[in-house]
């Protein structure tokens, strides 16, 4: 088992947290365009896609480990185990609670809910339990970032029926929720594991306690060539890649300061799907977006100072 002094030849500063953390933001950002361009060339089940995200991940994952961590990549402190299972079982509540709520309430209500409710959730859990205090620092930074997804991305939600709605809205706040688990547990772990450690075994767990749920609904095989590259995509970058950088980055990164500065991920993914897929952006999203990433620049230039 690698320590944090094992895993970096020199301390890592909460300066250095941070950019690894934005990097994660960058490649989750990623995620909108990819699955629109599978929708166009496959007709996928979004449980599916969120079981192959994480299924995929982890072969290359489990090679990495074996290179970075060596013999000892399984080895896992019994206090730890507990924290890695509900980071497991948190990812695949993640994927099924989001791709859930996106036929109620759609794609931009289903990731404002989600999105922006995690920042709360983890401020709140933060405090309970890992004693991390919200200073008013983080805490304008917080309701700045806040204020700037909701302008960037909030839109009524469409639903059929209240019924529906609220359905949609409590698996929505469902996925932030988990996300908030992930966020505290990769918090808990990250600082005596080599990055790849909890990812990998958070994914394989997480890829099996979904196996079923796929199962049950019938896995699709018959992707395209280009289907199952964007697949790929999906498993390799924003998953493997992107929650490698996250966990790095919660090393010395408070839980409610990650959470302020993964809000960048809707900025990204707007700025692409307004560059890449041609979509236009109000005035209103593009003073949000301004607004999210002043919050964060802003929060990084006190970490700074600090």
């Amino acid at each position: 088992m690698q320590t944090e002094a094992q895993a970096t030849p020199a301390a890592i500063t909460t300066n250095a947290g941070l950019p690894a953390i934005a990097l994660a933001a960058l490649t989750w950002g990623t995620i909108g365009v990819a699955v629109d361009a599978l929708y166009r060339v496959s007709a996928p089940d979004p449980i599916s896609v969120g079981f192959y995200r994480l299924a995929l991940s982890v072969p290359v994952l489990l090679v990495l480990s074996r290179l970075y961590a060596g013999p000892s990549f399984w080895r896992v402190r019994p206090r730890d185990r507990g924290a890695l299972l509900l980071m497991g079982a948190a990812f695949a509540a993640y994927q099924v609670c989001y791709f859930a709520a996106i036929p109620y309430i759609g794609v931009a209500a289903a990731v404002l809910i989600n999105i922006c409710s995690a920042p709360l959730i983890v401020a709140l859990l933060s405090g309970l339990f890992l004693r991390e205090r919200l200073t008013w620092v983080v805490g304008m930074a917080l309701a700045g970032a806040l204020t700037g997804a909701v302008l960037l991305v909030g839109q009524s939600p469409e639903a059929a029926t209240t019924s529906d709605l609220w359905t949609g809205a409590v698996l929505a706040l469902g996925a932030g929720f988990s996300y908030s688990l992930i966020a505290l547990t990769a918090r808990s772990v990250a600082a005596h594991y080599h990055p790849v450690q909890p990812v990998t075994i958070a994914f394989a767990l997480s890829a099996m306690f979904l196996l079923p749920v796929v199962a049950a609904r019938g896995l699709p095989w018959q992707y395209s060539p280009a289907g199952w590259g964007l697949l790929l995509y999906l498993g390799l970058v924003p998953t493997a890649l992107g929650y490698g950088f996250y966990l790095r980055g919660l090393r010395t990164t408070p839980a409610t300061v990650s959470a302020v500065v993964v809000l960048l991920e809707p900025l990204i993914s707007t700025a692409l799907a307004v560059t890449v897929l041609g979509e236009r952006l109000s005035p209103t999203g593009v003073l949000g977006g301004a607004l999210l990433l002043t919050s964060v620049v802003f929060l990084y230039l006190r970490q700074r100072v600090a």
